[in-house]
């Protein structure tokens, strides 16, 4: 089955966030995200869900327990479960990226 955003149920997030579920499984989460300029999230981690990001468009800033790492334009980076992290767009254009989540991470996140 061919699978784009215009096929994928899309939701709003955070602070003017968009997502797509381009995939939406029990056991794989495959979900592409666009942040706007000065948008955030909150600090938090998952159980159970291990998670990678792959960055298509920008720069995403993360804080991963208590490191800062910067995430360029096709790099990734994977976040284990129960690490507390979150994902911010501090650059100067919006930040389009895909997270991909095994399990699913949606009722797996806790907020700190």
């Amino acid at each position: 089955m061919k699978i784009s955003k215009k096929t994928s149920n899309h939701y709003k997030w955070g602070n003017n966030c968009d997502g797509w579920h381009l995939l939406a499984s029990e056991g794989l989460s495959v979900i592409e995200e666009n942040m706007p300029v000065s948008a955030e999230e909150k600090l938090h981690y998952h159980n159970k869900a291990q998670q990678f990001f792959y960055i298509l468009k920008g720069e995403a800033t993360f804080y991963i327990e208590h490191e800062k790492i910067v995430i360029s334009q096709n790099e990734g980076i994977h976040i284990s479960p129960q690490r507390p992290h979150k994902i911010a767009n501090y650059g100067n254009e919006p930040l389009q990226f895909l997270v991909i989540s095994q399990p699913r991470s949606h009722g797996d996140r806790v907020d700190l």
